[in-house]
């Protein structure tokens, strides 16, 4: 599509009316694109802005692993396109590029019929990067000559069949989970965890089972589920969408 309000909107206006995918929606330019917890999400011409339609798969409580797998779905596609690049993923749904933030991915799951269908939203910047944003964005421009969005999605579309393929409804998840670790920002780094109602500072020891990041803090081991990660010195600012 040429212009969208939303990719992932789409989607679920498509799955209103019976769509179960395996469907890519993929938009040169979004007016109300938004990123976790209904952030905006700034949708700048050239950059690569998609969701994807995806049914295949039994129990809700596996569709959050979708997620992982769209992320190193993302890390196959920009290290065959770059051939080098300090690509990283930062827990739960963001793509760096030398420690700034290179996209994202937005996981939202309905109940289509008496099944589940996951909608994943996946937006990376090619070309540009918004500015004065709470934590530094940067564009793949910056770094090596950026690819077109349509040369990145070949690439992409392949890596997430791959991946799909691997994590095979949920049976494969535990390759999925050592080679996004392979990837992971601040891994065996102190770092800090901002909830809901408190922020937690700790050493980020793994992703469990399931994907949930694992905090060594000194009061103990924590297990979060859903949560911003900010690495480094900028700990003390702000998160991203």
């Amino acid at each position: 599509m040429d212009e969208i309000d939303s990719t992932n909107d789409e989607a679920r206006r498509l799955i209103e009316t019976g769509e179960r995918g395996p469907l890519w929606i993929v938009a040169a330019r979004q007016t109300k694109g938004r990123g976790r917890l209904g952030r905006e999400w700034i949708s700048r011409p050239g950059n690569f802005y998609a969701s994807f339609v995806f049914g295949e798969f039994s129990e809700v409580r596996v569709a959050p692993e979708l997620g992982f797998v769209t992320g190193v779905a993302a890390m196959r596609a920009l290290r065959a396109l770059a051939g080098h690049g300090a690509f990283q993923l930062k827990w739960p749904n963001d793509l760096l590029l030398d420690g700034a933030k290179l996209g994202g991915i937005l996981l939202e799951c309905m109940n289509a019929s008496t099944a589940p269908v996951a909608i994943i939203g996946v937006g990376v910047n090619l070309v540009d990067a918004p500015r004065d944003t709470p934590y530094p964005a940067r564009a793949l421009s910056e770094a090596l000559p950026a690819p077109s969005r349509e040369a990145f999605f070949a690439h992409f579309s392949d890596a997430m069949a791959e991946t799909l393929e691997l994590w095979n409804g949920g049976e494969g998840f535990a390759q999925i989970r050592q080679e996004w670790l392979a990837s992971a920002a601040g891994l065996g780094q102190d770092i800090t965890v901002v909830l809901s109602h408190e922020k937690l500072d700790g050493r980020f020891e793994t992703i469990d089972a399931s994907g949930r990041l694992v905090l060594e803090t000194t009061g103990g081991r924590r297990t979060i589920e859903a949560g911003d990660v900010l690495i480094g010195p900028r700990a003390t600012g702000g998160a991203l969408a």
